[in-house]
């Protein structure tokens, strides 16, 4: 593991889950990994409900995380890997808070049951996929904001708390905090690597995200 993530969802995860993965540092945990591999959602849904973690398993294989569920044990993961980097990817409080509330804040009242068939599809595939919203909803909505997040002051409180927790954690030198507007070059000094050649990705805003729920086949499942 070389680079832990620790900023909330819809901070530029997706897009910086991209540049990590053509900088070399991939592949790159992001909540995008649970679609592909429906398989780790229970370990996943363990670890939420208090059991016991194995991070060996949890993480094996990657060599960087961003976004949610691996940045709500973003405390334990910056002391089992104490040579990663740590990245606090960050945005406007209030265009942060829009920005959940219209995706993924929306999206978690998708039913497969009576989704368009290549929802239902999919689900009947995986049936794992089934507790993808209890994952969400036990370390999101829940763990991290209470049950509150449609009160957006409460909302925005815990945004400003947890990035603020990071700061006074975090060790400086061990430190980036990243907005995904700044582009390669902060990220690539931090990690020590040249620029690369391709533009920086900007991945999954707003308006493509609600694109795909409204897909006519249904919304993919790689929201």
């Amino acid at each position: 593991m070389r680079v832990i993530g620790v900023g909330f969802g819809r901070t530029g995860t997706r897009s910086t889950k991209e540049a990590l993965e053509l900088l070399g540092f991939g592949p790159c945990h992001h909540m995008a990994e649970l679609f592909a591999q429906p398989a780790s959602i229970a370990d996943w849904l363990r670890a939420a409900r208090g059991g016991p973690v194995d991070w060996s398993r949890l993480l094996g294989g990657y060599r960087s995380t961003v976004d949610w569920p691996s940045v709500y044990f973003w405390r334990e993961l910056i002391e089992v890997y104490p040579q990663a980097r740590v990245l606090l990817t960050v945005r406007d409080p209030q265009r942060w808070y829009d920005s959940v509330h219209d995706t993924i804040y929306r999206a978690r009242t998708i039913d497969p049951e009576a989704a368009p068939p290549g929802l239902r599809e999919a689900v009947r595939e995986h049936p794992e996929l089934l507790d993808q919203p209890k994952l969400t909803d036990a370390l999101v909505w829940r763990g991290t904001f209470g049950g509150r997040f449609d009160d957006r002051e409460h909302a925005l409180r815990v945004y400003a708390d947890h990035n603020a927790e990071v700061r006074a954690t975090v060790p400086a030198d061990r430190l980036l905090e990243f907005d995904v507007a700044q582009g390669w070059e902060p990220l690539c000094a931090f990690l020590g690597v040249d620029l690369p050649a391709e533009p920086f990705p900007l991945l999954n805003t707003t308006a493509s995200f609600q694109e795909r729920l409204a897909e006519p086949a249904g919304p993919r499942l790689d929201l």
